[in-house]
């Protein structure tokens, strides 16, 4: 049986009596006070995340721009020290190794925040590549990450504002750490690097300032209204870019890999594309479950602000327009949806 790993919160989590889960292969909150209480601060407040369990992994040398562009969709090229971007990592039939954010610390030096699952993955996966010039390291057992997120984030925890995916030096609390604005909510906030010995004291410093500790139950739902793809649900390697609604972070100028592959897609048009409906009637949607008119359900739960359940899935292209009308087989029974536009959610809508 495997053994769970543990980030370095996890004695702060247990005295907040947090309800803990494997989850790729880490033990996690996945709550506190409730899933949906939670939800409901980072939309109105703010709210906490241990994402300590995400992968960091640094790109060195003389050749790291050249070597990263070649393996990322995104155009590295507009990038410069103090900028990040979100971008994937591609394989040759132009799937998804995993989506993740690249950040430019100084000239010639990158640091890539991936996801959990595929930390050994696509550190695996870069080595194998890295020229001569370039070393890739995992140093991902040096840090913790504290995702605080919300309309109040930035006011709480007594930070300015900045543009998204801009990064700097900071503290909180006394505490130092890297302040990211980035987040995976649909939500103003930040994520916090931090050294790995620093994190329980940032934790209490963030929660002191009155912001809610919340699990990783809340962030799926965040993340599902507002369209957020989750990697091993709604993309992966056998799911391409375009079909996946990213066609946006793919410079197929730049000859990435997969880029022709992904070229040849767009200019044909994609067979199914990833759409976001709402249940039209009473059923909760969930991962795997059959949509009648083609394809199936890769993200679903309900939807705390809109009451009503939700998802994502891949559907035959024509049906993928917004109000197109879908029926989904929840455990046997036929419920109808309707495709909406994405975000499903959205401030200005509620």
């Amino acid at each position: 049986m495997q053994t769970l790993l543990r980030t370095p919160l996890y004695d702060s989590h247990v005295a907040l009596g947090a309800r803990l889960v494997p989850f790729a292969g880490w033990e996690m909150p996945v709550q506190y006070e409730g899933v949906i209480a939670e939800h409901r601060a980072v939309r109105s407040d703010a709210g906490a995340f241990d994402v300590s369990h995400m992968g960091e992994l640094t790109v060195d040398g003389p050749g790291a721009r050249e070597f990263l562009q070649s393996v990322l969709s995104n155009d590295v090229e507009r990038l410069e020290p103090g900028l990040a971007q979100y971008t994937l990592l591609t394989n040759e039939q132009g799937g998804i190794v995993d989506d993740l954010i690249v950040y430019e610390l100084e000239a010639e030096r990158y640091l890539l925040i991936v996801n959990a699952s595929n930390r050994e993955p696509d550190f695996a996966w870069l080595q194998e590549r890295e020229p001569a010039d370039v070393e890739v390291r995992d140093v991902s057992d040096d840090y913790a990450l504290i995702a605080v997120q919300g309309p109040r984030a930035l006011e709480r925890l007594g930070l300015p504002d900045a543009p998204a995916f801009t990064f700097a030096e900071g503290e909180v609390g006394g505490v130092e750490c890297t302040v990211n604005r980035t987040g995976y909510t649909g939500e103003q906030g930040v994520e916090l690097l931090v050294s790995a010995e620093a994190a329980a004291e940032l934790w209490d410093r963030v929660l002191e300032r009155g912001v809610v500790p919340c699990g990783l139950g809340a962030r799926d739902t965040l993340r599902l209204e507002v369209c957020y793809p989750l990697h091993g649900n709604d993309i992966s390697p056998e799911t391409d870019a375009i079909s996946a609604g990213l066609g946006w972070v793919c410079a197929l100028d730049t000859g990435f890999t997969g880029a022709d592959k992904l070229r040849r897609i767009k200019e044909g048009g994609p067979e199914h594309k990833l759409a976001a409906f709402v249940m039209e009637e009473a059923g909760i949607p969930r991962q795997g479950m059959p949509i009648v008119e083609g394809g199936e359900v890769t993200s679903g739960s309900h939807s705390p602000m809109l009451e009503r359940g939700i998802g994502l899935g891949y559907v035959p292209a024509e049906l993928a327009q917004p109000e197109s009308e879908l029926t989904i087989d929840v455990r046997g029974r036929k419920r109808r949806a309707r495709v909406v536009k994405k975000p499903i959610y959205s401030r200005e809508e509620s």
